[in-house]
């Protein structure tokens, strides 16, 4: 996990608009693969239409509403672990990946999005100058 500390920095954003107790965070892994960064997202009980992605920058901020499953009014919860309403969480990708190039992919309520490893043009030759003291 600290190779890609460097690589990614995740920020949960509170919404401040939504009920209290209705914002939350989705559990996420992150991890490298093949020359790129791949972001796992785990969405259970949401449809793709729930999500949206935006890229700002190098930043990828992923904000969604996942429906309440129609809890009967006035129940007693023994153990309540599931989350409903909405979340934003975003991801600062520091320099290496392009972000223009990600794609990203729904399935069995995991968000799948990989962001390939950045072409860096070789540099020209060129002199370096030595400065004098």
């Amino acid at each position: 996990m600290n190779a890609s500390r460097h690589l990614i920095k995740k920020t949960s954003v509170v919404n401040r608009d939504a009920p209290s107790g209705s914002s939350w965070e989705p559990n996420t892994d992150v991890y490298l693969a093949d020359n790129r960064l791949v972001i796992n997202v785990e969405l259970a009980g949401m449809r793709r239409e729930d999500l949206e992605l935006c890229i700002d920058g190098n930043e990828l901020i992923i904000t969604g509403q996942r429906p309440d499953c129609g809890r009967p009014s006035g129940c007693s919860f023994l153990v309540m672990e599931i989350h409903y309403g909405s979340f934003t969480c975003a991801f600062e990708l520091m320099e290496g990946y392009d972000l223009a190039d990600a794609v990203a992919a729904y399935q069995n309520g995991f968000l799948k999005i990989e962001v390939p490893q950045a072409v860096r043009p070789h540099p020209e030759r060129r002199a370096l100058h030595i400065a004098h003291d």
